[in-house]
Parts: C-alpha cells; sequence; structure tokens
C-alpha cells in the first residue's frame, strides 16, 4: 500500500511540474478584441494580426469574430501585403455579403489591385481587376459613399491599362510588325475610352496602313 502511494503522489508531482510549463494564456475574445484594436490603432500591425487570429481561432462565433476578420485584412493593407489582404477582402465578402462593411471591402479590394499596378511595360493583370472591381461597387452599391469615389481609380487603372496597349502597338510598329500594330492601334480606339492616347493612336493607324500597302506592293 505505502509502495502504491508513493507511486500516486510521484505520478501527481509529474502532472503538476508539467503545468508549469504550460504558456497557452487563454484570453477572452473581449481582451483579444482588445489587444488587437489597441495594436491597430497603435500602427502595430501583426501585433493586432495576432491577437485577431487568435479571437477567430478560439472564438469563432463571437460577436467580435467578423470584426476580427476585417481588421486582419486592413492590417495587412496596411502592411503593405496585399495578396494577404484580397484573400481576407474577398473571405470577407464572401461570408458577409448583406453586411454594413461590405461596400468598404470592395473599396479596399479595388485598392489592393490599384497598389499592385505594374509599370506600363508589365502585364496589367492588377490595372484589369481594379476596374472590375470598382465598377462591381458601383453596380451594387451605386448610393453609397464608396462608390462615388470609385470612378478616379477606374481612371487611374484605365490609363494604365491603355497606355500598356499603346505601348505594345508602338513596339509592334517601330519593329516592322505593321498588322500587329495596326490590330492594336484600333483596339485602342474601339474598346477603350479616350484617356488621352485616341489622338496618338490616330496618327499611327494611317502609318501602319501606308507600311502595309507598301509591303503589299512589293510582293506584287
Amino acid at each position: 500500500m505505502r509502495r502504491l502511494s508513493i507511486i500516486v503522489i510521484s505520478a501527481l508531482m509529474i502532472f503538476s511540474s508539467c503545468g508549469l510549463f504550460q504558456t497557452h494564456e487563454e484570453k477572452s475574445a473581449q481582451e483579444l478584441v482588445a489587444d488587437g484594436m489597441s495594436a491597430y490603432e497603435n500602427k502595430k500591425y501583426r501585433t493586432s494580426i495576432e491577437s485577431f487570429q487568435k479571437l477567430k481561432d478560439w472564438y469563432p462565433f463571437s460577436k467580435y469574430a467578423i470584426l476580427a476578420e476585417l481588421k486582419i485584412a486592413d492590417a495587412n493593407f496596411f502592411l503593405g501585403e496585399y495578396e494577404e489582404a484580397i484573400a481576407a477582402y474577398e473571405s470577407f465578402e464572401a461570408l458577409h455579403p448583406r453586411n454594413e462593411a461590405t461596400p468598404y471591402v470592395i473599396y479596399q479590394l479595388g485598392l489592393s489591385y490599384i497598389n499592385q499596378m505594374e509599370t506600363i511595360d508589365r502585364d496589367q493583370y492588377s490595372a484589369r481587376k481594379a476596374i472590375e472591381t470598382f465598377n462591381r461597387l458601383k453596380r451594387l452599391f451605386p448610393n453609397d459613399a464608396y462608390s462615388s469615389k470609385a470612378d478616379r481609380f477606374i481612371l487611374q487603372a484605365t490609363q494604365n491599362l491603355v497606355a500598356h496597349e499603346f505601348y505594345i502597338a508602338e513596339y509592334y510598329y517601330r519593329e516592322g510588325r505593321y498588322p500587329a500594330a495596326l490590330l492594336r492601334f484600333r483596339s485602342i480606339i474601339a474598346e477603350f475610352p479616350d484617356v488621352g492616347i485616341h489622338q496618338k493612336a490616330l496618327i499611327y493607324i494611317p502609318l501602319c496602313e501606308a507600311k502595309i500597302a507598301e509591303e503589299e506592293a512589293k510582293k506584287k
């Protein structure tokens, strides 16, 4: 019996000592949201994300969980980590399409694409996505204050996109690829609104046609 008691006491001591090494700090949802907001307001965005992520993981059905989702997206945005921000904003919109913050979320999604736009010599995926996103904002929430801000960013993205098309068209012209250049210059006129490029494209169109005619005459 004495030996059994010693074994039991030893086991209890072992389990008790294990508890000394546990570092998991269980905070309430209210504490986590307070920590997250304090860090966010002080621009400690990574710390903010950590608190809000714990809130989501530990209390997924808390009334603060939606706020945590939104602030994780915002914190990533202000860190300049736009891919992460885009994923978080898209997730929020998909999960809460009727939430009052949804117009803001779509607006921020569009800004994330704007901030990822490349120079005119690079692929314009982000410019296209920005135009698509801001147009969707205007269509879904035409009377919202965020929709009224969309046009300036649509214009900015369109200017980038058209300048990219003109850059490629000019390159084709310089390389003597006149049919390809002509196709690009015509598409600028037909497919894109005038953002200050149309007159330049119109100058090139007859030049391309003349060069094509010259090449055709040489073949005869």
